[in-house]
Order: C-alpha cells, then structure tokens, then sequence
C-alpha cells in the first residue's frame, strides 16, 4: 500500500502491507422450500493487535481494508500522535494478528492500556485511554449545510453499501465533502468502518473540517467523540442516536442529523446551520395532522 503526503513536506510514512481479503464467502442456505440456495455473508475474522510486541486487544472485522482499520484504531485512541513514529504495520492472516512497530516506543502506553471502556459498538467495540479529557478540548466550527445538499448526498450514497446488498450484517462510513463521496468503507462494526476512515485520513493527511461523515449505524457517544477528534463537524445517519451521542455533540459542535433516508431526516443539533431549501411537499394523508412549515 502507497501513499503520499497532500500538504506541506513529504511525511515519514508507516512501511504497509496490502493483506486485504474479500469482504463476503458464499455459502449454501436453504429457504423455507428446503431449497438449496447459494449466497453470500459476511467473512467475519478476528484481528490480534500486537504493539511493539505487545498484545493489546482483538478486532472483529471483514479484513477488507486492515491497514486503514489499524491506522484508524492507533489514531483514535489516541496510541500515537504522529504517523511519522509508526515503523511498520504488518498483518498476517496466517495467524490472524498485526505486528505494528513503532520507531521509539510508546509513552505511556500502561496508562492508556489501564483505562478500558466496552463501547456498544455492533461487534463490541473498545476505547482506551480517558478520551473524554481530549473531547473536552474540542470545539468544531460548524459549517452552514442545504437540504437540498443532504439529498443529494443520500442518493449518491445509494450506489454504495456493496457488501450489504450482497450480504448483509455490516455497517458502511463514507467520508463526504458536500454531496461527493470521497470514501466509502464497510466493516462488520460501525466503530471499525469510521477507525478505517480516519486511517485514510491520517495516511493522505486530510483534514476533516470541510466534511460530513455518513454512518449506516446508530449516533452513539462513541461514534460522535471518534467523528469529533477527526475534525468533522457534521455527523449523518439513516439510524437513530443515543443521549450521551447528543450530549457530546451539543458540547463540542457537531451537526448531528439522524433517521435520513430519502426525503426524511431528523436535526437533533445545529439546526440553525440548515438551510431548508427544499422542502417536500406536504403528504395529503398527514396534512391535518402533521402540518408542516418551512422553517424561519
């Protein structure tokens, strides 16, 4: 796997396998005909992360894209804070784990081994370390954003979800910069698809602050503050949010839209940042009871 720095002097990258596997196996089922049918699931693996030798934890993941998930995964929590001291990232599906090396070690790596949080990511997903104190200095500058931009991106995303369409029981983040799609990354946990991004993002040294950043899975605290400490201020869903998904993203600024899928959405914060440009007609059926006005 290559890659270039996008601003200012060329970076001191990571040495990166490329041991990405098919996301989806076919396997026969049988329907309720007890006819033989032949299709395709999702290719669950596990992933140990050894650290400088050190075994830290296991990934559950497609194993479609493991170099970004790593990258991602380091970068979120908050492992290492310059890509320049990572040394290598080798995954081998021989013995399902990845070797990452850094060039000097760790600080503090005890520490932030100490402080563990399951998260109820699909897949169970793991935050180490007290993020919340790096939430706490995180203040997004929100953009303005059109409805009729939120449509269009939607149905841009509808070209994508592949290994959903074909199987099922995945999750898809896309990153987004107005109504394109820069990139698309699905994973058996919502938590690994947004690791994965923010490893493209930190690869190609991109910065979040003009994006919007998609996810098929639900708004939790988890899935705001990882999006937060990306610099992304605007956070989409077809799925519903959590509490603490909406108390964080009141405290740190990001947009937080959820339930959209067609011509519906729901702003549960920044709604002084969207534009209603476009809003549908009022359905006949709901009028009386549901009336609807656009917005001042």
């Amino acid at each position: 796997m290559t890659s270039a720095a996008t601003s200012g002097k060329q970076r001191r990258i990571p040495e990166l396998t490329s041991a990405g596997l098919s996301a989806t196996t076919t396997v026969t089922a049988y329907n309720e005909y007890a006819e033989a049918i032949e299709g395709s699931i999702a290719a669950e693996r596990a992933l140990t992360i050894y650290l400088d030798k050190r075994e830290v934890v296991t990934l559950m993941t497609l194993g479609n894209h493991p170099e970004l998930l790593i990258l991602g995964w380091l970068r979120n929590q908050r492992m290492i804070e310059n890509i320049e001291e990572i040394k290598a990232i080798q995954v081998d599906w021989d013995i399902d784990s990845v070797a990452i090396t850094t060039h000097s070690g760790v600080d503090n790596l005890d520490e932030k081994l100490e402080h563990k949080t399951v998260t109820t990511g699909c897949g169970q997903g793991t935050m180490f370390g007290d993020l919340m104190d790096e939430i706490d200095k995180v203040k997004l500058q929100q953009p303005r954003l059109k409805q009729s931009q939120i449509y269009l991106l939607l149905k841009a995303l509808n070209e994508y979800n592949e290994v959903y369409k074909n199987a099922g029981a995945v999750h898809g983040c896309a990153l987004c910069r107005g109504e394109h799609i820069e990139q698309f990354i699905e994973d058996v946990g919502r938590h690994n698809a947004v690791d994965a991004i923010a490893g493209h993002m930190w690869l190609n040294d991109l910065h979040g602050g003009d994006k919007i950043f998609y996810t098929t899975g639900r708004l939790t605290s988890e899935m705001v503050i990882k999006v937060a400490l990306m610099g992304i201020p605007v956070l989409l869903s077809r799925s519903g949010i959590t509490r603490m998904g909406l108390e964080i993203a009141e405290k740190v600024g990001v947009t937080l839209i959820a339930r959209a899928k067609g011509k519906h959405f729901l702003v549960y914060h920044g709604l002084e940042f969207i534009e209603f440009d476009t809003v549908p007609e009022i359905r006949s059926s709901s009028a009386d009871k549901h009336p609807r006005r656009k917005p001042d």
